[in-house]
């Protein structure tokens, strides 16, 4: 045994597992489990990544400054306050690292994004689950799970994997009720998605303090989940706590070059948009049909709950529909496992899953 002896909290870490990609003995597989988007990338973004590849002996750009620009014109913001990352991912660790360590906690709503309690730990923070309403994040619960201890709260709009969100009334009531010395981390993985009128990702409330940062990425809508590309607005003091301790190349010249074409192809990610909202609502329906009880989502995936009758659970539907070469997601680490997340894919992906999910229910 080795005497070695890591940072407290970090041995009860369960190492995130990301969704399966093969089903051993299945040829043709229809991956379903890791709302990536379903057309993948724009064909603009792939040759963009493959031209800047042919230069990869060539450090990137630590500043990702093509980049920022052209986010901070996008969504109307100062570059100067954006700090780019390899995927989001690592922007919610460094900001655990930055602002959190033992003694102190993180806060996130009780079926939160797994990664918020994972980076928690990494840092030596503990983290704290607020309680859910009907599988929404509840701002007064939330409020109210705040300590002297609290350094962090992480919300996920759109969260995933429920699919559930806040409006920005709520948002507001949200950051109202915390003390100043708590950080707000709104984290708006699936804003692209969103057509709500009543939902913010939250710049507003980052222009409006300093203690509200919004974290993005590319790894959905855009379809660059294997480029490894996220970004984050803050206060620039927060921005400035980033780049100190970020590393000074953490994001590649192919994903900065992927990132720009994506952003760009503006009528690529309409198309995207579009899509997802005509077959998350026929999927809806179609499992409602079924008897199947659906959380009302508005990111690019649903959550699914199963009766507990045996051969009629979520473990058995995972392995009826997997031996049909379906691949979906357990819910079980996340403390639902009588539910399943299935992303919205192509047309012919819903239509193989629902027909394939309706003779499982008989």
């Amino acid at each position: 045994m080795s005497v070695l002896v890591p940072r407290p909290g970090i041995m009860t870490i369960t190492p995130y597992v990301g969704g399966e990609s093969t089903v051993p003995g299945v040829e043709r597989v229809i991956k379903l489990a890791s709302n990536e988007g379903a057309f993948g990338p724009s064909p603009k973004a792939v040759a963009a990544g493959k031209a800047a590849a042919a230069e990869m002996h060539r450090y990137p750009d630590g500043g990702c400054a093509e980049l920022r620009a052209a986010l901070g014109s996008r969504h109307g913001v100062d570059e100067a306050r954006l700090v780019c990352g390899a995927g989001s991912d690592e922007l919610i660790s460094l900001l655990c690292r930055a602002y959190t360590g033992p003694g102190d906690e993180v806060l996130h709503s009780q079926y939160g994004f797994l990664m918020y309690p994972l980076a928690a730990k990494a840092a030596g923070a503990t983290p704290v689950a607020a309680p859910e309403t009907d599988l929404t994040a509840d701002v007064d619960a939330l409020v109210e799970g705040v300590t002297e201890k609290t350094r962090i709260l992480f919300l996920a709009n759109p969260n995933n994997p429920t699919g559930t969100y806040l409006g920005g009334e709520a948002l507001g009531r949200l950051r109202a009720g915390l003390p100043e010395r708590v950080l707000l981390v709104i984290d708006a993985a699936y804003a692209e998605f969103v057509t709500r009128d009543d939902y913010t990702p939250g710049v507003e409330l980052v222009d409006g303090g300093d203690n509200v940062v919004m974290t993005r990425t590319f790894s959905k809508i855009y379809g660059l989940g294997g480029m490894r590309l996220g970004w984050a607005y803050c206060p620039p003091g927060v921005a400035d706590v980033l780049n100190r301790i970020r590393s000074p190349f953490n994001v590649s010249a192919p994903a900065q070059a992927a990132g720009l074409a994506a952003l760009a192809d503006v009528a690529f990610t309409d198309k995207a948009r579009a899509h997802n909202e005509t077959w998350r609502a026929w999927t809806t329906e179609r499992l409602r049909d079924l008897g199947l009880e659906v959380s009302p989502s508005i990111g690019n995936f649903v959550l699914v709950r199963f009766p507990a009758d045996a051969g009629r659970d979520a473990e058995a539907a995972d392995t009826f529909l997997k031996g049909r070469g379906i691949i979906v997601r357990r819910m079980g680490v996340y403390g639902l496992p009588d539910c399943l997340r299935v992303t919205i894919g192509r047309e012919d992906e819903m239509g193989a899953f629902v027909e394939t999910l309706s003779a499982f229910i008989g």
